[in-house]
């Protein structure tokens, strides 16, 4: 082991030792994701307390404010970019209306059909839990040079697409 050793090393020489017949690379890789997960979530969680949202809400808004001017979807395209189900979206919808986050309205071009509009308060709420975020996580990253980061985002995407492509 070396001196810049971690958590992960020491499990995975643990391991070694006792299965000397395993490759254990995969937990080398993994469980390091796994624990960096878990500081990227609480600084997440974090940044949205401080603008007080829920990470449910920052989902919903940040897909609002990312579709720019007039900060306006449909509920299927936040189904879509959301990833949940409807019946919980409408529910979600619902509570940023109470919060008068976001209102519904007509969709001009079909009477039938509603938009979902991000109100100013909620605008100035995405934008400070944003800019709070990637403050949070530009401090998570800070050991890395910037060369080492687009690396790392390289072989990271590498690794999502193979995972997205086999529907895992």
């Amino acid at each position: 082991m070396t001196a810049q050793s971690d958590e992960v090393d020491r499990i995975v020489e643990a391991w070694v030792a006792q299965r000397p017949d395993l490759d254990f690379s995969p937990l080398g890789v993994l469980s390091r994701v796994d624990r960096l997960s878990r500081h990227l979530d609480r600084a997440r969680r974090d940044a949205f307390r401080r603008s007080d949202l829920e990470p449910w809400e920052w989902d919903v808004l940040s897909a609002l404010r990312r579709a720019g001017e007039p900060f306006q979807l449909s509920p299927k395209q936040l189904l879509q970019q959301t990833l949940v189900s409807s019946g919980t979206m409408t529910n979600r919808i619902d509570r940023l209306v109470g919060r008068r986050l976001v209102r519904r309205e007509a969709d001009p071009a079909d009477g039938r059909s509603v938009l979902v509009t991000l109100t100013d308060e909620g605008q100035i709420r995405v934008d400070a839990a944003i800019t709070r975020l990637v403050d949070a996580e530009a401090m998570l990253l800070e050991s890395l040079s910037r060369a080492d980061r687009d690396r790392l985002a390289a072989l990271l995407r590498k690794l999502s697409l193979g995972f997205d492509a086999a529907g895992a």
